[in-house]
């Protein structure tokens, strides 16, 4: 229907019902559904038809990133970084977000325990997981020596029976970790990262690098780098991102991941595995603040609420 403009009858604009609405509708894009017996106008960026009795309505990203693996210990492999997620959702004002920020797990200690995967961290209706331990050749079991899965896998450790394999990641939030070495070779495999897989050990005594991170809107901030594998000559490097770096035979314990970025620990070759560093919630939206909850800052005319640890977001 064409919009008609008559002096005393007023505008008559386009109408719709629900179903059926304009198949391939243009950003801002107005008309009148039957359906629902509204006006309402289509949001490009969200992809959706707000009613105009909603307009208060606004769109937010949200980055979510999950707690880092902790790095093994004993030819060990780096700790995966924790799952990274970004979206887009428009919200009502006065609607509450629960937000939960997972925390890093926790590095092998050599010869005793074994390291663990980090926690999951969530809010508007999505998860992201913790990231997957690193295995360690010398923690008490042998099934220990494979990299944990999660949201970026863990590295593998030294093998004297073969090459033990890294973790998975989880699809759409992070990557696999690098494989350990075999027999003789005394070298992790590298924790996978949020943008790249953890790598293999390249030689017989080097432990692999850690996978890279992701940057996310512009590079407003840069997380979710894996742990490097500890290994006889020299220990890898974490990925950029947050990634602790893994450490030689006298190197010493393995470093930690970035706190509040996810990254995977580094793994050690003959020490204590690093811890993986804790995990973020971002929310940023144009314009002055509208919401509350998190540390709040602006940036470039948007308002950015960061949450470190568990709260809530209210629209």
């Amino acid at each position: 229907m064409s919009i008609i403009l008559n002096g005393t009858t007023g505008i008559t604009g386009a109408t719709w019902t629900t179903a059926g609405r304009p198949s391939s509708p243009a950003a801002g894009q107005m008309g009148f559904n039957t359906t629902t017996g509204e006006p309402e106008w289509y949001s490009a960026t969200g992809s959706a038809w707000l009613p105009f009795s909603t307009s208060p309505q606004y769109e937010i990203n949200y980055l979510i990133v999950a707690g880092g693996g902790g790095g093994g210990a004993g030819h060990a492999g780096g700790g995966g970084a924790g799952g990274y997620i970004s979206g887009v959702l428009v919200v009502s004002p006065a609607t509450a977000y629960s937000i939960s920020v997972g925390g890093g797990g926790a590095g092998g200690a050599y010869g005793s325990s074994t390291s663990t995967n980090g926690a999951a961290s969530s809010g508007f209706g999505t998860t992201a997981n913790g990231g997957g331990y690193g295995g360690g050749e010398n923690q008490p079991s042998s099934a220990n020596r494979v990299g944990g899965s999660g949201g970026s896998g863990g590295g593998g450790a030294n093998s004297v029976s073969g090459t033990s394999a890294g973790g998975s990641g989880t699809l759409g939030q992070g990557k696999d970790g690098g494989s350990g070495s075999g027999g003789a070779g005394w070298a992790g495999g590298g924790g996978g990262g949020a943008s790249a897989v953890g790598a293999n050990n390249p030689t017989t005594d080097i432990g692999g690098d850690g996978g890279a991170g992701s940057t996310w809107l512009n590079s407003i901030d840069y997380a979710g780098g894996g742990g490097g594998g500890g290994g006889s000559g020299a220990g890898g490097t974490g990925g950029v991102g947050g990634g602790g770096n893994g450490t030689n035979a006298g190197g010493g314990a393995a470093s930690a991941g970035a706190t509040n970025k996810g990254g995977g620990g580094g793994g050690a070759r003959d020490n204590n595995g690093g811890n993986g560093g804790s995990g973020v919630v971002i929310v940023r939206y144009l314009g002055s603040q509208r919401g509350t909850g998190g540390t709040v800052t602006s940036s470039g005319g948007y308002t950015i609420h960061t949450f470190t640890s568990s709260g809530t977001f209210t629209a």
